[in-house]
């Protein structure tokens, strides 16, 4: 099973305790629904290696895990940091309009007011709020995930529409200019002119 059939569900954060188990930080809107599988699929060194789960714990977007064969915090330490995957038909069906993070990486973004903008290059899961990462222009625009920003995507059309807030494309787009040294040596020019 490849990355394409699947999708990231979090990443190993550390260990717990002397016994093997990890803590898995959960990528997801509604994390208690993962504390009854009974598998994970760990990427290491780029492979998807299979996991049985002995128990998992889960609070908030937090598990504590005892993975089958990981019995030691030696062992363990070698897991933290790695990514965690789940196969695509592990995801429930959505409701028409709502998505999937990685559904809209290559989507068309068109706001309803500035219209087409660019397409989604990445999301960026980062507490506290989740990013779309956009290129415009040359610029990498961030549009916050929720429900007023990003309302809805078109799964046919491969279209996310988006409510950006007025001004929010202009902040990246605006960065102040440096001063030149042509203006300076103007501004010594005048001074001395004064001076006389």
């Amino acid at each position: 099973m490849t990355k394409d059939d699947c999708f990231q569900l979090g990443k190993i954060t550390k260990t717990h305790g002397v016994q093997g188990e990890v803590v898995f930080f959960l990528d997801a809107d509604s994390p208690e629904l993962y504390e009854t599988m009974d598998s994970v699929l760990i990427e290491i060194k780029g492979d998807l290696v299979p996991y049985f789960i002995e128990s998992i714990s889960v609070n908030r977007n937090r598990g504590i895990v005892a993975l089958e064969g990981v019995e030691t915090i030696e062992e363990a330490q070698k897991l933290v940091n790695c990514d965690l995957y789940l196969p695509l038909d592990n995801l429930d069906e959505l409701e028409e309009g709502q998505f999937y993070f990685h559904d809209i990486v290559g989507y068309q973004v068109r706001d309803e007011k500035l219209g087409d903008l660019g397409t989604v290059r990445t999301i960026y899961s980062v507490p506290p709020q989740d990013l779309i990462a956009m290129d415009y222009q040359g610029k990498e625009i961030l549009i916050p995930i929720n429900d007023e920003l990003t309302p809805s995507a078109d799964k046919e059309q491969k279209i996310l529409h988006v409510r950006l807030p007025e001004g929010l494309v202009d902040v990246y787009l605006n960065e102040p200019s440096a001063r030149t040294g042509k203006d300076t040596d103007e501004d010594d020019e005048e001074n001395a002119l004064d001076e006389d």
